[in-house]
Order: structure tokens, then sequence, then C-alpha cells
């Protein structure tokens, strides 16, 4: 039996917000858990949300985009949500999961000009990340 704690990280499309997560936990806690990420839908993963990470060294471009639904057997530890539509449509997990929640701006919303659109991809990659930061430090050190 592994050590390794189970996070899941939820929002709407698992698209971008969860996906921009799941790069930083999985870089940030290494072998210490297992990460996953997942959406009530699934959207796809935004080809902008995989440019912003490589531009900070983290390599998603491997990721899919998966319906929660998929995980339904795994015994989560921690259950984040970074949209509050996936607060309010998330499932019901084992109440052995920690349940955390932070409302992240969109960043498939943005408009404007392609440089506008990617300085909002990289202002949420930089929250996201910040996030990302703080959790570990509270729940693995």
């Amino acid at each position: 039996m592994s050590d390794k704690k189970n996070v899941l990280v939820l929002c709407t499309g698992n698209s971008c917000r969860s996906q921009l997560m799941h790069g930083y936990l999985a870089k940030f806690l290494g072998d210490q858990a297992n990460v996953y990420s997942a959406g009530i839908e699934t959207h796809g993963v935004n080809p902008k949300a995989i440019q912003v990470m490589h531009e900070d060294g983290v390599d998603i471009a491997h990721h899919t985009s998966n319906h929660v639904d998929e995980y339904a057997a795994v015994p989560f530890d921690y259950v984040i949500t970074v949209c509050d539509n996936a607060r309010e449509a998330c499932p019901v997990f084992p109440s052995s999961a920690t349940m955390l929640h932070h409302n992240f701006p969109d960043p498939a919303k943005a408009t404007g000009t392609p440089d506008k659109i990617l300085d909002q991809f990289r202002a949420v990659r930089e929250q996201v990340k910040t996030y990302a930061q703080a959790f570990m430090r509270q729940y693995f050190q």
C-alpha cells in the first residue's frame, strides 16, 4: 500500500483552471501524491493553458480532459474545486476527503486581442501557482 495521497482538482470543463492546478501540484508534490484533474463536463485541454504552463517550465501537453465519473473508485484524500460551478455541481465524495475550494477566474472567457487573452491566462496561471504552493505547504510539509 502506497503512502501517496490522492488529490483531485475539479472544475467545469477540465480544460483550463483544473489543468493548470494539476500541472503545478504534480510538479510540486512529485512522488508524494497522485494528482488527478477532472470536470463535470469535458471540453478538451485548452491550447493556451498548455502554452502558458510551458512558459513556466511545466509540460501539460500530455494531459487529457477527463470526466469526474472516471475516478469514482479512487479514494481521494483531497478534492479541490477551482470554480464555483464545480463546487455547486460537485458529486458527493466519501467523507474522508478534505474538500477545498477556490474560485479562479476562467481564462477561457477572456476577450480582446490575442495578447490580452494570453495575459489573462498568465494571470490565472500565477494565481493557481500561488494557491498550489500554499496547498503544498499546508498539507504536505
